[in-house]
């Protein structure tokens, strides 16, 4: 295990001081480098752990932001706080791209060089970096079955790797074929995983709080969505070139 330097970062987007978690692996030279994006809720210590898991692989990572250091305990709140975002690919890019140019400023990162993950919202943001034309190497994604504006996905030109539930209700088969015929016809080189017995978020630790019907803890699933976005990675973002 390498030794992982981390620290905390701020910059602006979407008219807030988004607060994310920079994780460092050891050594001086530059390095390909992954943006980790949250679940709805917000930042926490599950994406942060990710970013430094990322790191003692030895990847630069940087788990951003969505809400200006807020993580909501309120699922109605958090609905309203998210919904409209999603909404918005205007709003969701400009998220992206303020992390990425985080991200990219880092003097460890290799600028060529990188990916996106995210959960839930956070992933819904890399694919719609993706769907700019985002120079990136993979794009992963649990939870976030998103759709983009029409013809906007062939701007995509790197895989998409895509997890979800089979028992999801947030996101349901009928959005699985609209996010898989989408990829098909833009050409993208894509794959969705769908994983039985799994609600929505089901990556995510249980939390002592209110949470959506249809969400819920799947240990083994979870893990074994980590192992596939790390092989993910591994294709597609070897640490050696």
């Amino acid at each position: 295990m390498t030794t992982v330097t981390t620290r905390t970062v701020e910059y602006p987007a979407d008219g807030l001081t988004m607060i994310g978690h920079l994780a460092l692996p050891a050594g001086a030279g530059r390095r390909p480098a992954v943006l980790v994006g949250p679940e709805g809720p917000g930042l926490s210590d599950v994406e942060r752990r990710r970013a430094d898991a990322l790191a003692e692989l030895g990847y630069v990572a940087l788990a951003f932001d969505i809400h200006g250091g807020r993580w909501f305990t309120d699922p109605e709140e958090m609905l309203a706080r998210c919904l409209p975002l999603l909404a918005d690919p205007g709003r969701m890019r400009d998220i992206g791209h303020a992390a990425l140019d985080v991200l990219r400023a880092e003097p460890r990162t290799d600028p060529g060089r990188i990916a996106a993950i995210g959960y839930g919202t956070g992933g819904a943001i890399g694919l719609e970096l993706g769907r700019d034309g985002v120079d990136l190497r993979a794009i992963g994604t649990v939870n976030a079955l998103t759709t983009g504006r029409p013809g906007e996905a062939a701007r995509i030109h790197c895989p998409v790797w895509a997890g979800v539930g089979s028992e999801d209700p947030i996101m349901p088969p009928a959005q699985r074929d609209a996010f898989t015929a989408e990829m098909q016809s833009a050409g993208v080189d894509w794959r969705l995983v769908i994983y039985g017995g799994a609600l929505h978020a089901f990556h995510h630790p249980p939390v002592a709080q209110t949470v959506l019907p249809g969400v819920g803890h799947h240990p083994r699933h979870a893990q074994r969505a980590w192992h596939d976005i790390v092989n993910l990675l591994t294709e597609c973002l070897p640490l050696t070139e």
